[in-house]
């Protein structure tokens, strides 16, 4: 049986501010749940949920070999949309038939919107 990726778990201790930025930038919907300390971002455009985390005193924030990734047909308009939102997004690069630009989020995670998974094979 194969499972499909359902939850990407975010460590943070900047709760608040990192539901803010994915709900506002990304348009995910913040779910919490009284009496429990994660926070979910559930998508509304599909794909996987965002659980925030409370992270422990000897986690480093941003120090995970993890990249969230989000689709886009139109990375250029993507570009300009997140920059004009106050957002520091780095250039646009072009490769292989996309394009890409990277940022990052409240707790220093990288983070990229992507025209790969639209490309034309």
């Amino acid at each position: 049986m194969r499972a499909p990726l359902g939850r990407i778990v975010i460590y943070t201790r900047k709760i608040d501010e990192m539901a803010a930025f994915y709900s506002a930038r990304f348009g995910f919907t913040v779910r919490r749940t009284k009496g429990d300390r994660i926070v979910e971002l559930v998508p509304t455009a599909g794909g996987a949920t965002i659980l925030l985390h409370p992270a422990g005193k000897a986690q480093k924030m941003g120090q995970a070999l993890v990249k969230l990734a989000f689709d886009v047909a139109d990375v250029a308009a993507e570009w300009a949309r997140l920059i004009a939102a106050g957002v520091a997004v780095g250039a646009l690069h072009r490769a292989d038939g996309y394009q890409f630009a990277n940022l990052k989020d409240p707790s220093g995670n990288y983070v990229q919107v992507s025209s790969r998974a639209c490309r034309i094979a």
